[in-house]
């Protein structure tokens, strides 16, 4: 017996032990009332409805979602009704032009075309000036490109160039509008400062003044297919104003 109990064997009886109780607190004791497992994921909408018969009910459109909508055709009508009145109050026909396009296409809105139509003028008129056709080309239709390409042809066969600088834009309005189901015509009275010079082959100054700001009116109308998916307005007609 005191063979067996000898100290070599004790230490061993000692690591056992320590080992098993430390493997018993790591990985617990179980007593048949243990909480199930926690799942990863919960079961979706779909997996209950599958579960409670296939019974599945696709919830009906939120109230809050349709007053959303609602209070935002709201603002929008004020919005259309505020500038309206600011942009046509004097001009009737404008008025009611303006409306009815509004209400065929639901992306109209009078300051922002207005903001467009700005924004072409300088683009057209630079274009113009620097014989940029690419640029005409997707601006103008298609008899107006005609018009301006015949001009910047003439002038590269005389050799011209043009000094051109487009100082701003105090000026502009809605003259005329007009709408037949289908077409959108928008007419727009520009007032524009520019800088302008033409120069011959040679350098020398054959119109313009590369040192002078001029102010020049014109009269645009720029026209669109309300039903076309193509959201760009074209400009179908230029007329110089004294």
């Amino acid at each position: 017996m005191s063979d067996f109990l000898d100290i070599p064997t004790l230490i061993a009886i000692g690591v056992i032990i320590v080992v098993f109780l430390r493997m018993r607190s790591i990985l617990g004791t179980r007593t048949g009332s243990e909480r199930p497992p926690v799942p990863r994921a919960r079961p979706s909408n779909a997996d209950r409805a599958t579960d409670a018969g296939d019974d599945m009910v696709v919830a009906p459109r939120p109230q809050a979602q349709d007053d959303a909508d609602s209070l935002g055709d709201e603002r929008r009508r004020r919005k259309l009704e505020a500038e309206i009145e600011q942009l046509a109050a004097t001009k009737p026909e404008v008025a009611a032009g303006l409306t009815a396009i509004a209400a065929a296409d639901p992306a109209f809105m009078p300051k922002s075309f207005l903001e467009g139509a700005k924004a072409a003028y300088e683009m057209i008129v630079t274009a113009f000036a620097g014989g940029d056709r690419k640029t005409l080309k997707t601006l103008l239709d298609k008899e107006v490109y005609d018009g301006f390409e015949q001009v910047i042809s003439e002038r590269e066969s005389a050799g011209q160039a043009v000094d051109f600088t487009f100082v701003g834009l105090p000026g502009i309005e809605f003259s005329e509008v007009e709408f037949d189901k289908k077409t959108a015509s928008i007419t727009l009275n520009y007032r524009a400062e520019i800088v302008s010079a033409t120069r011959d082959a040679s350098g020398a100054l054959i119109e313009g003044n590369a040192d002078q700001v001029v102010t020049i009116k014109d009269e645009w109308t720029f026209a669109r297919n309300v039903k076309s998916r193509d959201p760009n307005w074209k400009l179908v007609a230029t007329h110089q104003l004294d």
